[in-house]
């Protein structure tokens, strides 16, 4: 997660066993020398009450916590290849264009496609002002006045001096050269890149008109014998060093605007990497407790989070109930009640009660981590509406520097006296208008500032497209477990055939679904470990995604499923499916237990419809969209739920191809279709969909599948997305338009168009300021977004 957020275990350097294997010998020689704890690779002092001895060797460690693990399994962490130190991610910081995502590089600089400066992928809290907006504004206000001076001197001297100042071209020379030269030194570095790459951009019109401004003044100014009469202006030759001068200070204003707005992107990012508390409470193995860093906390270490504290990182409940506020990340303003075996997410603020916690995830591998790596991945993607300004922009800069050259011989020859001061003007003009940053800048920023405010609101898009796509969708399906309802099935009854016994069924299902990472396996073996069951250890295990799970328990061949799984296994279900039917209208998911190919019984499930289902349904149809649902549970248990839902098309006992089969059937209809579900079963319909929506209370796997996740689950968000997806095309629209307008009026004003009705020509430091203002104002456009996704 960058340099940033330090949730990882890294306390210090790793070393390989060999040196670890010369602690004791160390110790003799030097027992004031720091050692490595063979966990953490956190350096330690040689305390003989954190010490452990293993195959003759002498190893010391920073806590209790450490010292547990190392007895659990030394190998695992004397061996050298056990050793590789976790870390967010690569170390040192990568920088990018936001214009060019493709560019990456481990040094800050400038972009060789567009010039304009690198930024860093992952943002900091750490991060200082940026370098180059420090020297603009260095190098913009140490040289305006010089600036003023000149622009003053060459449009109102004649005024109060008709005969004109002695050595007047010298004057203006002296005081915009240190302008140009020094202050524009980081353009015309920029012009010089983009010539030798051979990679035309906004610097290379920059330089162009300010070396053809300065350049002619120059020469006018040390050789103006050799210009006709023409071009004599109060008794001297004319000369623009005010036109140079003032392009320079303007584009140095345009710059320090434009970085300080493109700051403002990151700020989404930054927020989120605020959030992360700096320290945790650790509960030590003898009882005590104490304040350490969030780098030291290790997983499955026990954390004791106190009223008004934010949870530290990922783990579990294991003792106290509390209100957790979860708004931060979810969007949910509502806290939520959390008691033993719920699961809490870092950088949550607990407001009550004090509860304890088991960590399960710390690092790169916490919630807060991933939502920040999803979004900086999705602020650096490129939509597909960009594709039409970037054709445009590759052609733009050759197109705008054959207008200006056109322009000059225009009216050179066309033109009136004196004609080729006119035409040279007018090229400078045409040249500094030109805006290629605008028109490149349009979609990333809508983009940057959009997926930051839809990571507040707890949605996470994939990329730019699936923020394009979102707003196409007109046919929604829907899965149930964890989808529509709670997710979280609690036990309801089990059924014996005739014969067997219910806590043998019970047991016998349990023991098999001990492997299963699906919620109702969860609940049934909670219920058996309740019931004070033993359970026996299964001897293989199948899971056959979507319909059950099949292996050998105790010699016998188990299978738990629906009737799909039972007819695959060529057995009689029949004899119980009157109650099986009962059970299902009432809503109940119900599987099959079979031994040794005979039914043995049935056991029942209920999963609560999510109180927010309903709401979420209804303005999901009133945006337009047809909701599907469709799941690998019963049809007769989908189509109870569906009913309660209002829901019209239902498919149940669907396995994983037949998700997959209804999306392409569905698109081949032209339908745009998206796809929500929580489960390894949905991952292939997801990621077919046009866009895959996963519950980000779902699978790792279903998550990586998807185009978007929805952190809290809530189906309400989906609404939400829609609209941000609406908002944003729209906003880029916007841009675009106004970049393409901008040039397609700027261009012609600048080469004349209106003289010969207005007798009015537009100065090229009139230009500079447009062309300065133009990125600027796409930019501040775009971060309306951020208070406008509701």
């Amino acid at each position: 997660m960058g340099n940033n957020v330090h949730h990882g275990h890294h306390h210090g350097d790793h070393i390989s066993g060999a040196a670890r294997s010369a602690n004791a010998d160390e110790e003799v020689k030097n027992p004031d020398k720091p050692f490595t704890d063979p966990v953490c690779g956190m350096k330690v002092a040689a305390n003989p009450e954190k010490k452990r001895v293993y195959a003759g060797n002498d190893y010391y460690f920073c806590s209790a916590s450490c010292i547990q693990k190392f007895d659990g399994n030394p190998e695992k962490f004397i061996k050298p290849s056990a050793f590789e130190p976790v870390q967010d991610m690569p170390s040192g910081t990568i920088y990018t264009c936001p214009m060019h995502p493709e560019i990456r590089q481990p040094t800050q600089g400038n972009c060789p496609i567009c010039g304009m400066s690198l930024e860093p992928m992952m943002p900091s809290l750490e991060d200082e002002e940026n370098p180059e907006l420090v020297d603009f504004r260095h190098r913009f206000w140490w040289t305006l006045p010089l600036t003023i001076v000149v622009a003053s001197l060459a449009m109102a001297s004649h005024r109060f001096f008709p005969e004109g100042i002695p050595y007047q071209n010298w004057i203006e020379l002296a005081l915009s050269t240190p302008v140009v030269l020094w202050a524009g030194k980081p353009f015309f570095e920029r012009c010089f890149q983009s010539i030798v790459r051979r990679n035309p951009n906004m610097w290379t019109l920059i330089g162009f008109g300010v070396t053809a401004a300065y350049g002619y003044s120059v020469l006018a100014t040390l050789a103006p014998g050799i210009f006709p009469s023409a071009f004599m202006e109060h008794g001297r030759v004319g000369v623009y060093y005010e036109a140079a001068a003032v392009i320079i200070s303007l584009t140095l204003l345009g710059q320090i605007l434009e970085l300080k707005a493109r700051s403002q992107t990151s700020a989404a990012i930054k927020s989120l990497l605020g959030l992360a508390p700096k320290t945790a409470r650790r509960i030590n193995k003898d009882g005590s407790e104490e304040d350490v860093p969030l780098t030291h906390v290790h997983i499955d270490d026990s954390l004791r989070v106190r009223p008004g504290e934010k949870v530290p990182v990922d783990g579990v409940v294991v003792e106290g109930e509390s209100a957790i506020d979860e708004s931060m990340l979810t969007g949910e303003p509502m806290p939520v009640t959390k008691r033993p075996g719920d699961k809490v997410i870092g950088a949550t603020l607990n407001t009550s009660g004090s509860l304890v916690i088991r960590s399960e995830k710390i690092g790169s591998q916490t919630m807060l981590a991933q939502i920040v790596q999803m979004v900086a991945q999705a602020q650096r993607s490129r939509a597909p509406m960009q594709r039409l300004a970037d054709v445009v922009a590759g052609y733009f800069v050759l197109v705008v520097v054959g207008v200006a050259f056109l322009t000059f011989i225009g009216w050179g020859i066309f033109g009136p006296d004196p004609s080729w001061v006119f035409g040279f003007v007018n090229a400078v003009a045409v040249l500094i208008i030109a805006c290629p940053c605008a028109l490149g800048l349009a979609t990333p920023m809508s983009i940057m500032a959009a997926t930051g405010r839809a990571a507040t609101q707890g949605m996470l898009f994939r990329d730019a497209a699936a923020i394009e796509g979102m707003r196409k969708v007109n046919t929604l399906i829907v899965d149930k477990t964890g989808t529509l309802t709670e997710g979280k099935p609690a036990f309801d009854r089990v059924i014996a055939a005739q014969g067997q016994e219910e806590q043998s069924v019970l047991q016998i299902a349990a023991s098999i679904d001990q492997g299963s990472e699906h919620p109702l396996a969860h609940a049934i073996v909670a219920e058996a470990r309740q019931r004070g069951l033993s359970l026996d250890k299964p001897e293989s295990f199948e899971s056959s995604s979507g319909i059950g799970v099949r292996g050998i328990v105790s010699g016998r061949r188990i299978a738990l499923g629906n009737t799909a799984l039972m007819d695959e296994e060529k057995i009689d279900w029949h004899s119980l499916s009157q109650q099986a039917e009962e059970l299902r209208n009432e809503g109940a998911s119900v599987m099959h237990v079979a031994v040794d190919g005979k039914l043995a019984g049935l056991i029942a499930v209920s999963d609560p419809i999510k109180k927010t289902t309903a709401e979420a349904l209804t303005i999901l149809r009133e945006a337009g969209m047809t909701v599907i649902m469709a799941t690998g549970d019963g049809a007769t248990t989908a189509k109870s739920v569906a009913g309660k839902l209002g829901i019209n098309e239902v498919y149940g006992e669907v396995k994983p191809q037949d998700k997959l089969a209804l999306v392409e059937r569905l698109q081949k209809e032209g339908r745009v279709v998206a796809m929500a579900g929580d489960g390894i079963n949905d991952a292939p319909a997801l990621a077919k969909a046009d866009v895959g929506i996963a519950m980000g209370t779902g699978t790792d796997v279903a998550i990586n599948s998807a185009h978007l996740t929805l952190i809290k689950g809530d189906l309400r968000t989906i609404a939400r997305a829609r609209k941000l997806s609406l908002d944003t095309v729209r906003n880029m629209h916007q841009n675009l338009g106004f970049a393409f307008v901008y040039n397609s009026l700027g261009i012609p004003l600048a080469a004349g168009l209106l003289y010969p009705f207005t007798g009015q020509l537009l100065s090229p430091m009139i230009a500079a300021l447009a062309m300065s203002l133009s990125s600027v104002s796409v930019i501040t456009n775009a971060l309306r977004l951020r208070g406008n996704a509701k």
